[in-house]
């Protein structure tokens, strides 16, 4: 076979790749329905996540159905599924495991044995994150970057595919501890999850106090996300994209000669590199999940709110004008043209 034979075979399998992933796409949204009512915004930002091997953070009053819509979504991609309840006495250990001293019943010799956390699942939901102490927070967000768990100068892998899906209350402030802004970096999304309409609570109050849904069928597995995640990696991106997404993020940085006026006004400091190859990478999979064989700038434009809301910091002159990160992303997205090529 020649070169040329083997490029036109890789592409062809990433266009079959691309409907797969959008016939599953469609596939997983009508499984959900069967438990989940409305939420489509909030799935396909996790979906995104999901497939660019990254991580997610979702911000939603109590009783909005995050745990149950996460657990469903496991069980639609035949995932391991574990959730941490995270507590102001939750220590480090009980997330990643610890050592115990095991006796051989044979010999009686003693050795130390590693039980593992629940964090060795392949979807772990980390519910009220920030109701944690600093150095658990630490231990979660650094196992989740490494993707390996050590202890006692070992190693151990954690599962593949791994994604962590993170909660917070926006609410309740009282006993939690922040996550500082070098460990929000570590999300790509922060996913504002928000009330349903009226037609979707009356639909919720229908089907949760009736004798229950139907069982969820299994849409991929494993190995098909995997395989999924190189393909999203492998689709190409133009040059006016690159310069779209990385001028979206130069002009949040307000002591940057490109920043926008507003952004100077209202920002202590802007989006860092991060954002721009997470604003690509998102891209690239919202284009797939749409069956789009390229990325336009519309597809970055969309994925920039959750991926900049929680790497931009609106200054005390903002809050003081009740401006919110979203409405400086906003702004920002209204003054950058979506043109072919950037100057």
């Amino acid at each position: 076979m020649s070169a040329s034979d083997n490029v036109h075979s890789g592409l062809d399998h990433d266009l079959q790749s691309i409907s797969q992933l959008k016939t599953a796409r469609q596939n997983i949204k009508q499984e959900l329905a069967k438990v989940i009512v409305g939420q489509e915004a909030v799935l396909d930002q996790i979906l995104i996540a999901i497939f660019t091997r990254s991580h997610a953070l979702l911000v939603g009053v109590p009783g909005l159905a995050k745990t149950l819509m996460i657990s469903t979504l496991a069980r639609t991609l035949k995932l391991g599924f574990k959730r941490i309840q995270f507590t102001p006495d939750l220590m480090p250990s009980d997330i990643t495991g610890t050592e115990v001293i095991h006796q051989d019943q044979g010999t009686g010799e003693r050795t130390f044995k590693f039980l593992k956390g629940p964090i060795f699942a392949n979807v772990v939901l980390a519910d009220e994150i920030n109701r944690t102490p600093p150095k658990t927070q630490a231990a979660m967000l650094e196992a989740m970057q490494e993707r390996r768990v050590t202890v006692g100068g070992e190693d151990h892998p954690l599962p593949n595919p791994f994604f962590v899906l993170a909660t917070q209350n926006p609410i309740e402030q009282e006993g939690t501890y922040p996550l500082p802004e070098a460990q929000l970096d570590r999300f790509m999304f922060m996913i504002m999850v928000e009330y349903p309409t009226a037609e979707e609570e009356l639909q919720i109050m229908k089907s949760m106090t009736g004798t229950g849904g139907q069982p969820v069928e299994t849409v991929l597995t494993a190995e098909q996300i995997l395989d999924l995640q190189q393909i999203v990696r492998r689709m190409p991106v133009a040059d006016h994209v690159y310069a779209y997404a990385e001028k979206i993020v130069r002009v949040t940085r307000p002591k940057q000669p490109e920043a926008l006026e507003f952004c100077r006004k209202w920002l202590t400091w802007g989006a860092g590199p991060r954002a721009s190859m997470n604003l690509i990478m998102a891209a690239k999979a919202r284009a797939m999940l749409n069956g789009q064989n390229h990325v336009s700038c519309q597809d970055v434009a969309e994925v920039a709110p959750p991926i900049l809301r929680h790497r931009i910091s609106p200054n005390f002159s903002a809050q003081s004008e009740g401006v919110t990160a979203d409405d400086i992303v906003r702004r920002i997205l209204e003054a950058i043209p979506q043109t072919e090529k950037l100057h």
